[in-house]
């Protein structure tokens, strides 16, 4: 066992004194500066020795210490960190070359890569390009919004060009938001046939991507380290000491110089440092056991347990450096390890059931190669004899080299033995082939006899031959080599003198073989020639066995001032200070790395960290309560850190502070309890903080699950213990003030973002008062309308990324309700100020209510809570006064059109029916679209405009049917009389009111359906009213015609005259058919008012039963006047005019779509019979009626 040199010892103090300076002086600097500071600092000159230089170290920048100091204490400050990180770096590098307690994790989730500003920018100018229709991706108007939405929502949003600065976003995340985005959309989408939604999303999908990409790979970085790039994989020792050459800023020329004089690649040499450093381990606890020298623990206790933990995890290692293969060995070794592993008592040192080696146990097996170059001085043969050598290690096979003249011996041959014989025996002869007919064998020359070992020399060397006494080669030499192995296992050997108690009994001289059966099992064997097991052995367990050859570069590394970190003894060094700079170093370096780790190491550097800490014996508390420290720390910098390693970490540290042993250390020190706190405080603080700015620290709920995971980390630091879970009311408490918080934040913000953007600049909450009330009123409600557009904005974005609380807290919907509650109640202070400012009777800041109150009544939470409720408020009286003031509006139109109404036909009616059914129905549109959120005043003002709109449409009847009789008394009552256009309109008039006022005035339910009622019962029966009207003004025209006909009448003077002048003149000229113009001119009338009436009048059922009534007036009063006449016989020309009149009418209501049973009625059949028998008598008294007949016939004369 090697005992550490009394200068070792004092390099050592000096070492550990200086690092504690260097962590005073980190203690005392400030290390929460903004994110370009540590980036500074990281840059600083001198910290990085030249190397990689990206990574910051355990203490403050010479920049910083070089304050107020001169040059020599600046120097002295660089050349102190320079050692700390040189010494840290041995440790390291020893770490990675021998591992023996950790390997690199295989299921670690793989980090994307980070996204940078660059490349941001360049993503926004693609999808710009998309957008303007600059690139070859065919896409539809839908996707096309939805992109539109993503590149103005997100892609352009501060948050996320923070989060991208922060290294926190990769590619993947902004593919998921575009994903959720476009899953809500395509949602509402309707369905297709033959088109599922989820092709439409793989391809919306697919398209993105495309954008993405553009026309180069935008996730291909160029300029990057291949060791970056790899970061994420499992690496090789290479890769190892590479990257921590870069965390640790060490030269190439100070890592070579240390790979060389550390031995790396010598398996031996790592194998026994760690002996080594686990001896003085054991030996520094029983010292401090034997001095009572403990670090202060929260009970007494604790400190005989902490001298058993020191002692159980130095077992811990031994058991672990045991368990591995000491090398590749041979069978024999594997089973002697594996026997030995079977002991589960064998770290005990001295005990005496130890299982104790046998002679068999250490058989070596090794491998010999004899080479034969040629042979010299060979002359008692004639020069063309042939020559040949033989080779054999004594108890194995012999080998014969080629056949060669004997004036030219060379070979060259090359024989590969093996043996158990640590002293074989080697014989080399030469022989020459006999000539003799009788010689059996080949005569032999010379033969020599060599016994090499592992340490023999390995390269050729002339060797004088013994020949026989006859032989005339007195001076016959032969020049071979004997490489003789040294196998994996067989650490040295030699010749010594020995003398002991035991074995060994008597001093002479023996060759000894130090053999290695396990990491901590050697036996010191002798060994005779020939002989396969040892004289004598003895076991070397329990023994600290340190060998090493003197290296030979040892002068270089002094030169280097290597060597003090070299032979520095770990056990009397600080590793707890020590790890927290390379863990802090570590952490820096993966922060700026190329992906996107939210504080999570990569597996090579999570390896490296377990190695050293179990290696050294560096606390998990401490391990954790500085990682905490540091997470905490780039947490408050900006950077982007997983809640889920927090809350890891500090699960890990309040277990072991409160007892629950985690790692199986029980010890709980003052330090590590007081340090506890102290972060527990800051964490809660920070957490607290990041809640109440959760728009900013969780942009659009990225990182995926962090909101979810910083609310249950919360609900841990909230809890005074492990075991006694915190009432949800007190975390409910914490989190309603921070959502109060929140609230105050995310609507400033929002201000001064309206105001950065040009569109927003006159707020009471956030700007003075002066500057608004300069504003014009309009200018205001525009501000505050576009604030409101923001507002409601944010709260979709709330609800869309940030719903993921309720995963933790069922109650968080209810909290971020009242969150918003809290934001719209700042919003309130401007819209008050906004409104207030508005002139009286302006009715422009209807759209700010239909806006607020659309998103506030479709929130189940928002809708009638405090803020809707006030909004109402505000609103109805201007909801009250408005309709009011419609209400007048509309009534004294109404006086006033149909005053100066021309009649004139406008769509469906005339100018002042549109325009009144225009307003009223734009008025309860209007109202329609406020979506009253109260249900009592909604059915209040929906049960007032409906009954406005009946009385305006009763108005609207009566006045239309006023109009109507005035205009039809002025009409002609003869043959002339044709309908005007005008009456047409005011009758198109009452058919569009009955329409309308299906929509205006129907109500559903009970008795509001009375509006309806009435107002139609009005209009039926004015329709009614008018229709009888004109049947009686054309029944006038008829009766004008019938009594044109009664001067015909039999009997009356002027039907003589008429008669007789008649038929004189007959004799002479050609007199027309009497009667004929008159029927004519009645049916022209007829005809062309049915025409009219047809073409005017946009009611196909109002015309029906005009024409209806028409008819079955005009056959009454016919019939009537013929029966007025039964006792009198019809004049032929009265009887010619009827029957052309009755059968054209007929004829012509019939076209027009009278039924049969109205057109044949008894009063037409009465008719036809009298008209039919008057016929028949005029046929036999006067001789026919010249083609004039009621019976129906193809031939009968039409005219008109």
């Amino acid at each position: 066992m090697l005992d550490p040199s009394s200068s070792e010892e004092e390099s050592d103090e000096g070492l550990e004194e200086e690092s504690r300076d260097v962590l005073a002086a980190a203690g005392g600097s400030q290390r929460a500066p903004p994110a370009p500071a540590r980036e500074g600092r990281r840059e600083a000159p001198g910290r990085a020795g030249g190397g990689g230089g990206a990574a910051r170290p355990g203490s403050p920048s010479p920049s910083v210490l070089s304050e107020g100091r001169d040059e020599p204490e600046r120097q002295l400050d660089e050349e102190q960190e320079r050692r700390i990180r040189l010494q840290l770096y041995v440790f390291v590098v020893r770490c990675i070359a021998y591992p023996f307690n950790a390997k690199q994790p295989t299921d670690m989730a793989r980090r994307q890569q980070k996204l940078n500003k660059q490349q941001l920018q360049l993503l926004k100018e693609r999808f710009q390009a998309f957008l303007n229709g600059e690139t070859q991706i065919v896409a539809d108007e839908a996707f096309c919004n939805a992109v539109r939405s993503y590149y103005e929502v997100f892609l352009k949003s501060d948050r996320v060009a923070r989060m991208v600065q922060s290294g926190g976003c990769s590619a993947n995340d902004f593919r998921e938001v575009f994903k959720k985005n476009i899953e809500k959309r395509v949602r509402s989408l309707p369905e297709i046939d033959g088109l599922s939604k989820e092709t439409v999303l793989s391809s919306w999908i697919a398209k993105y991507d495309a954008i993405y990409r553009g026309e180069e790979d935008l996730c291909k970085q160029p300029n990057r380290m291949a060791l970056s790039a790899v970061s994420e994989l499992i690496l090789s020792k290479e890769q190892l000491y590479e990257m921590f050459q870069q965390i640790l800023g060490i030269k190439k020329l100070e890592h070579q110089l240390l790979y060389n004089a550390c031995q790396l690649d010598n398996a031996d040499e790592q194998a026994a440092q760690i002996r080594r450093e686990l001896d003085g381990r054991l030996q520094l606890a029983e010292k401090m056991a034997k001095e009572r020298k403990f670090p202060k623990f929260i009970a007494k206790e604790m400190e005989n347990m902490y001298i058993e933990e020191l002692r159980s995890s130095v077992n811990l290692l031994m058991a672990n450096l045991e368990s591995l293969p000491v090398s590749k060995g041979g069978p024999e070794f594997k089973l002697q390890k594996l026997k030995r592993s079977q002991n589960s008592a064998f770290l005990d040192i001295g005990d005496e059931n130890e299982i104790q080696l046998s002679k068999s146990d250490v058989v070596l097996s090794f491998t010999l190669e004899i080479v034969i170059m040629e042979v010299q001085g060979l002359k008692s043969v004639a020069p063309n004899r042939i020559v040949y050598c033989t080779m054999e290690v004594e108890g194995g096979e012999k080998l014969q080299t080629d056949q060669a003249e004997a004036s030219r011996p060379q070979w060259g041959t090359q024989g590969d033995f093996t043996t158990t014989h640590p002293r074989p025996v080697v014989k080399v002869k030469l022989f020459t082939e006999s000539t003799g007919v009788l010689a059996l064998e080949d005569k032999e020359l010379g033969r020599v006899i060599l016994y090499p070992t592992s340490n023999s020399s390995k390269s050729a060397e002339l060797h004088r031959m013994m020949v026989p006494k006859s032989s005339q080669d007195s001076d016959l030499k032969i020049k071979l080599a004997v490489r003789m192995d040294k196998p994996p296992h067989m650490k040295h050997s030699g010749y010594l003198y020995a003398l002991g108690q035991k074995v060994w009994k008597r001093w002479k001289k023996r060759y000894f073989v130090l053999v290695q059966v396990s990491q901590y099992t050697f036996a010191m064997c002798s060994y005779r020639e020939k002989k396969s097991e040892p004289q004598e052995l003895m076991q070397l367990e329990g023994y600290t066995v340190d060998y090493t050859d003197p290296h030979p570069d040892a002068d270089r590394f002094q030169k280097h001032g290597m060597d003090e970190f070299i032979s520095a003894s770990p056990c009397k060094l600080d590793h707890a200070f020590l790890f927290r700079i390379l863990q802090r170093q570590t952490l820096d370096h993966r922060l700026n790395d190329s992906y996107s780790c939210l504080g999570w190491f990569s597996p090579g550097q999570v390896f490296v960290l377990d190695e050293y800490c179990a290696r050294y014996g560096v606390r998990g508390c401490h391990r954790h309560l500085c990682y905490l420290t540091e997470l905490m720390e780039h947490s408050e910098s900006g950077a982007v850190v997983d809640p889920t390693l927090l809350h890891y970490s500090f699960a890990f540290c309040a277990s072991h502070v409160h007892g629950s042993r985690p790692d199986g250390i029980g010890t709980v020190s003052m330090e590590e309890k007081d340090r506890f706190e102290e972060i527990k405080e800051r964490l809660s603080f920070l957490l607290e903080n990041q809640i109440s700015h959760f728009r900013y620290c969780f942009p659009f709920g990225r990182p995926e699950g962090a909101l979810k995971a910083t609310l249950s980390l919360l609900e841990r630091v909230l809890m005074k213990d492990i075991a006694t879970p915190i009432p949800a009311e007190e975390v409910k408490k914490v989190v309603r003030k921070c959502l109060e918080k929140a609230a105050l934040i995310n609507y400033t913000r929002l201000t001064e973002y309206a105001k950065i953007e040009g569109q927003v600049t006159l707020f009471c909450f956030v700007f003075d008062t002066e500057t608004m009330s300069q504003a014009s009123p309009a200018r205001k409600l525009e501000d505050v309308l576009h604030l409101a557009e923001l507002c409601i904005e944010v709260l979709q974005q709330n609800e869309e990324h940030h719903a993921e609380g309720r995963e933790a807290f069922a109650w968080w919907p209810d909290l971020l309700a009242e969150h918003a509650e809290k934001f719209w109640a700042l919003f309130t202070v401007d819209m008050d100020t906004a409104l207030e400012a508005q002139p009286q009777d302006s009715w422009d800041s209807f759209p700010l209510f239909q806006l607020l109150n659309n998103f506030l009544r479709n929130d189940t939470l928002l809708c009638n809570g405090k803020f809707h409720k006030h909004l109402q408020e505000i609103f109805v009286p201007l909801v009250v006064r408005y309709v009011d003031l419609m209400e007048s509006s509309i009534a004294q139109s109404i006086h006033r059109g149909f005053e100066q109404e021309t009649w004139q036909p406008v769509n469906n009616g005339s100018a002042t029916s549109e325009d009144l059914f225009w307003k009223l129905d734009a008025l309860q549109m209007f109202v329609f679209d406020l979506h009253w959120p109260e249900q009592e005043f909604a059915h209040h003002l929906e049960q007032r405009l409906k009954l406005m709109a009946s009385d305006m449409i009763e108005a609207c009847v009566k006045r239309t049917r006023t109009a109507f009789e005035l205009k039809l008394q002025k009409a002609s009552k003869t043959t002339d009389l044709r309908i005007p256009a005008s009456v047409c309109t005011m009758l198109n008039v009452l058919v569009d009111a009955k329409k309308q006022s299906t929509k205006l005035c129907a109500l559903d339910g009970g008795q509001e359906q009375q509006y309806h009622s009435k107002i139609d019962d009005l209009i039926d029966s004015t329709v009614k009213e008018i229709i009888s009207m004109l049947v009686s003004k054309f029944v006038a025209v008829l009766e004008g015609v019938l009594s044109k006909l009664s001067r015909y009448d039999e009997g009356t003077f002027f039907s003589s005259i008429l008669s007789f002048t008649v038929k004189a003149a007959a004799k002479y000229v050609d007199v027309p058919k009497p009667g004929m113009d008159l029927a004519d001119t009645y049916i022209m009338f007829v005809r062309q008012n049915q025409d009219i009436l047809r073409e005017k009048v946009n009611e196909e059922m109002y015309i029906e039963k005009l024409f209806d009534q028409w008819y079955s007036s005009s056959m009454k009063v016919i019939c009537v006047w013929l029966a007025d006449r039964l006792d009198l016989q019809l004049h032929i020309y009265q009887l010619k005019t009827l029957i052309k009149i009755v059968k054209k009418t007929y004829r012509d209501f019939r076209l027009q779509g009278v039924l049969e049973g109205t057109l044949n009625s008894k009063t037409y059949d009465t008719l036809h019979r009298r008209l039919t028998v008057e016929e028949a008598t005029a046929s036999v008294s006067e001789g026919g009626l010249q083609g004039i007949t009621m019976k129906d016939s193809d031939e009968e004369e039409e005219e008109g």
